[in-house]
């Protein structure tokens, strides 16, 4: 992404963690991006607000106000995704080295600006800087391509069944020394 378009989404959105009081507005967020089987519930989106506010990074838009995109997930000492993540934010390790994503979404009217790309890579830097191993996601085979230029690998089909589709696994290791350390036995 260039530097200017970079620095015009800057100026256009905050990102920041989630609010307390905006845990509903993600849950309309979600519902409006994905189709009932996949989209996660009110309820269990105010939790997982409420779980893991530290891994919930919104993208305000500056001149309303109100969330454009997010992108959630939980940490995990586990190194392979599965559906229970989806469904239990009491799974969420506030230090566990790896952090499964469960949801990015951007209103409609916000997307083909690069919003979702700026969110990736300012989640990425961040969960980098708070020391995390590696970042896991799964996103059906049309999304793959999409996520291979936010910097993820390995896709493989997914132990998933989540809203009966068939899910690829893909991860980013956001602190490479960390995973060095890991084959050589250090950690």
């Amino acid at each position: 992404m260039r530097e200017e378009k970079k620095s015009d989404l800057h100026e256009r959105f905050a990102f920041r963690n989630i609010r307390s009081e905006e845990g509903e507005q993600a849950a309309a967020i979600e519902q409006a991006c994905f189709p009932p089987k996949e989209a996660c519930t009110k309820k269990m989106m105010l939790k997982r607000a409420a779980k893991a506010r530290e891994l919930f990074l919104v993208a305000e838009d500056r001149r309303t106000g109100r969330i454009a995109g997010f992108l959630t997930g939980i940490a995990t000492e586990e190194e392979s995704f599965r559906d229970e993540f989806f469904l239990n934010a009491d799974l969420h390790d506030h230090q566990g080295p790896n952090v499964m994503l469960l949801s990015l979404a951007v209103l409609p009217a916000y997307r083909g600006q690069g919003l979702a790309r700026e969110i990736m890579r300012n989640y990425l830097k961040r969960e980098r800087e708070n020391g995390r191993r590696r970042v896991l996601l799964t996103c059906v085979e049309s999304k793959v391509k999409m996520y291979e230029k936010m910097g993820f690998q390995d896709a493989k089909i997914a132990n998933s069944s989540w809203g009966g589709n068939q899910w690829y696994e893909m991860s980013c290791v956001v602190n490479p020394f960390d995973e060095e350390s890991l084959r050589e036995g250090k950690s």
